[in-house]
């Protein structure tokens, strides 16, 4: 509550707390100082993070975690710029490299192999890894075929360089079958979430799964071709997922990261507010 309170008053003090008074930015012209104003908030917001991190000497395993479309590899990349500036160095663990072959993968309820859940990976190669890699081991990763859905072991040796930090950039860092093998101070939990602290026009709060999905729909488009509409229709596996093995998990983190931008959803419209007709017909 703390948090939600801090990125409300942060809303109240720029005067965007509601709808109305985003759209009073967009029509009046304010809406630039407000972009630069929250961009520099959420880089003040990284700085607090990198200094905690740097307090932490034991740490050898960061963790960045979050639902779908939180701004993940975006925080990432800036938390990355920031630890580099203080001489800190990480490499990522690629993770996707570890999905189990297809005809493994656990299905749904409809049959569908399900990558949403962390028991599509080899918990347990991962873990043994990690624990390889920070005791100065050389490993050797795997290498996942999604055109043939096949993994092959063993292919790329990788070695961490004295006072190097592994990062692991997933969905699902912070399930404990991943990391069970690490003593607590040797982890860093770093936890993001779109916390859209602005009220509509009846006083509701904007959800932060439905700013996501936003992300997610503009995301899908223009990086992976895939429809709008489409993205809405497979919606409700990511949120399944999200709600057992991601959200539960908040309040076991060392810092948690507001990833939203006050503005965004007036640049959402201009991308996306064409689509809505097709998916409202299609799924109300």
């Amino acid at each position: 509550y703390k948090l939600l309170w801090k990125a409300y008053s942060w809303n109240v003090d720029h005067d965007c707390h509601t709808v109305e008074k985003l759209n009073h930015h967009m029509k009046t012209g304010t809406w630039k100082k407000l972009v630069l104003d929250s961009e520099k908030h959420y880089h003040d917001e990284i700085r607090k993070a990198a200094n905690l991190l740097l307090k932490r000497k034991d740490v050898r395993v960061m963790i960045n975690a979050g639902p779908s479309s939180s701004g993940k590899t975006t925080t990432t990349l800036k938390l990355g710029e920031a630890l580099s500036a203080a001489g800190i160095s990480f490499v990522t663990l690629n993770l996707d490299h570890y999905f189990k072959n297809l005809d493994q993968h656990p299905k749904d309820e409809y049959g569908d192999h399900d990558y949403e859940t962390p028991h599509a990976l080899e918990l347990e190669m991962i873990d043994d890894h990690l624990a390889s890699l920070i005791k100065g081991k050389t490993i050797k990763m795997p290498a996942f075929d999604f055109k043939t859905g096949k993994r092959k072991d063993n292919v790329t040796e990788f070695k961490l360089e004295k006072g190097q930090i592994v990062l692991i950039d997933s969905l699902h860092g912070l399930y404990a079958d991943m990391t069970k093998s690490l003593a607590p101070e040797q982890k860093f939990k770093f936890y993001i979430e779109a916390m859209c602290q602005m009220k509509d026009a009846e006083g509701n709060f904007v959800r932060w799964a439905d700013l996501r999905l936003l992300r997610r729909m503009v995301r899908d488009s223009w990086q992976r071709n895939y429809d709008p509409v489409s993205t809405v229709g497979h919606w409700h596996y990511v949120r399944k997922a999200e709600k057992t093995y991601i959200v539960p998990f908040i309040h076991s983190v060392d810092y948690v990261f507001n990833g939203s931008l006050p503005y965004e959803l007036s640049a959402h419209k201009i991308f996306l507010d064409h689509h809505f007709a097709p998916i409202i017909k299609k799924y109300q």
